[in-house]
């Protein structure tokens, strides 16, 4: 594995931004010779100039000015670093990276992310869809702030995690206009034999939809299965099955795809977690996502982050 000697890489910076050796030197308090040298080693083990002489004055080379803004994005993440430990402000939107499983609605996902978009400190997001078990590893090495998903974490995973239950929401039925009359008559038991669109098994809504079929009764024809809940969705509104989403965004469903609720399977509900490997959450979009949830978006549970 190569290294970066990242004293090397703060005496190129410097020189860059002073234009000569000598002004640099006076800034690093360092003899001229020990900086050229250390330019030189530096040069030597990327194997290219880094500067070129005009006049009195280094000029950056092409590799030079990529390097250049390399070092200073390194640097400047130094400080920031060192800022945010100590609790100082930035200055900088304060980054902020979430894991989504790739089973969770993309309504839901909005729905928990928003508030850290509202943060007065700014916030830089960014997402990252997966299977949940490529989140949870992704979070133990700490490439993740927080995971968001359906379920908690399973029961004997290696990975070091808490579960923070954000709430849970009733599930709705829903079916384009010229199909939702039809099966509103007598609902729920005008779902056995009717056309649904179902999560796949990786899905705890799909288990949770087996249970409440069987429970009921019901037997639906399957006619298709989707890991992604959008595009489940889409193919609903197209008129290819029935389908179901949490009654908590049911109008914002129908609106949006325009389809109609014609009924909520009583007794089931989906759950919504934050997984993070903290007990006690410190970071401010984790907690203003964790808080809205709690107080406004679900309405339910205060129940502390529990170990898996």
């Amino acid at each position: 594995m190569e290294w970066l000697n990242y004293h090397h890489l703060l005496y190129f910076w410097t020189v860059a931004r002073e234009g000569s050796v000598t002004r640099a030197s006076k800034q690093l308090r360092l003899a001229q010779p020990t900086v050229s040298a250390q330019l030189r080693t530096l040069e030597d083990a990327l194997g290219e100039r880094l500067f070129v002489r005009s006049g009195r004055r280094l000029e950056l080379t092409e590799t030079g000015r990529m390097a250049f803004r390399y070092a200073d994005e390194i640097f400047s993440l130094g400080r920031e670093f060192l800022d945010a430990v100590k609790d100082r402000p930035t200055g900088r939107p304060m980054r902020f990276s979430v894991g989504v499983a790739d089973v969770l609605g993309k309504i839901i996902a909005y729905r928990l992310l928003r508030p850290a978009l509202s943060l007065a400190q700014g916030v830089h997001l960014t997402c990252r869809e997966d299977r949940p078990e490529r989140l949870l590893a992704e979070l133990a090495t700490h490439s993740l702030d927080l995971v968001l998903g359906d379920a908690p974490t399973p029961a004997g995973s290696s990975v070091r995690a808490f579960n923070h239950l954000l709430g849970e929401s009733e599930v709705s039925v829903f079916a384009p206009p010229r199909m939702a009359a039809k099966y509103r008559r007598r609902f729920p038991a005008s779902l056995t034999g009717a056309p649904f669109l179902l999560p796949t098994e990786q899905a705890s809504l799909r288990r949770a939809l087996a249970q409440w079929f069987d429970a009921q009764e019901i037997r639906p024809d399957v006619v298709a299965e989707f890991d992604d809940a959008a595009l489940l969705q889409t193919f609903g509104a197209e008129g290819h099955g029935l389908f179901v989403a949490p009654s908590v965004i049911e109008a914002e469903v129908a609106r949006r795809y325009d389809v109609r609720a014609i009924g909520r399977l009583g007794g089931l509900r989906e759950r919504y977690y934050a997984i993070s490997v903290e007990r006690r959450l410190k970071h401010p979009a984790v907690v203003a996502i964790c808080g809205q949830a709690r107080s406004e978006l679900l309405g339910s549970s205060r129940t502390p982050g529990k170990r898996a």
